[in-house]
């Protein structure tokens, strides 16, 4: 799931200065599963922008609201093609993706986002969403007993602990587990601690974002004739 957190009404009401008619497009899956961009928040998110418009004397901007089902994806943003035209400005309540997805569909209407994106995780309990992974592209959780080290520790390490935390918590908060606490002891409970012992190999970096925006094609799944978009 990708976990996205609400920007804050002033910071959206100056994104969209200079803009009469907006549309707030919430989206059905991930952000609204993080309580962040689904059909009531769009509802609220809508209300608070026009309230705190009409506060800053611009009673005159036009605010409606829609939700689809994915933002990230075209046959869900063909919906959005007859109302658009009627609008100057979308603020988009998807994640990043969501967003660029937008604005790559409708490159003559300005997109805004609402959200920010902040990690891939999962619900811990109630209200509370956890990061697990990084998207790295070279996935080791198969060496680490099913917990990540690039996600989870502070500092990254593949090869053991730093040496400072502190009954399972790391130096830096004392609110974040030790990753290498919770991994020795998954290793311990399935008896495998003497896997930990040899030195882990360098992380394979070059299937990570800094050699720029990845792309995964699948050729068996794609339209014959048309292939993968360039």
């Amino acid at each position: 799931m990708i976990v996205a957190d609400r920007k804050k009404i002033p910071e959206i009401r100056d994104m969209v200065q200079g803009h009469n008619r907006i549309l707030v497009v919430g989206c059905g899956t991930c952000v609204t599963v993080c309580l962040a961009g689904g059909e009531r928040e769009t509802g609220i998110i809508g209300s608070a922008l026009r309230m705190s418009l009409k506060l800053a004397g611009r009673e005159n901007v036009a605010v409606h609201e829609c939700t689809i089902e994915r933002q990230c994806e075209d046959a869900f943003i063909d919906v959005l093609g007859q109302r658009v035209g009627e609008y100057d400005a979308i603020l988009s309540l998807g994640c990043g993706a969501g967003v660029q997805a937008l604005a790559e569909r409708f490159p003559k209407t300005a997109v805004y986002p609402g959200l920010n994106t902040q990690f891939m995780g999962i619900l811990e309990s109630q209200g509370v969403w956890a990061e697990k992974c990084a998207g790295c592209g070279n996935c080791r959780l198969g060496q680490y007993f099913g917990i990540c080290p690039i996600t989870r520790c502070s500092k990254r390490q593949l090869s053991g602990p730093c040496g400072s935390s502190r009954n399972g918590k790391c130096e830096v908060s004392e609110q974040t587990d030790c990753a290498w606490q919770l991994i020795y002891d998954r290793a311990k409970s399935l008896g495998k601690v003497a896997m930990l012992e040899s030195v882990a190999v360098p992380q394979d970096w070059s299937t990570s974002n800094d050699g720029g925006a990845r792309k995964v094609v699948r050729e068996d799944q794609c339209i014959a004739g048309m292939g993968p978009k360039a």
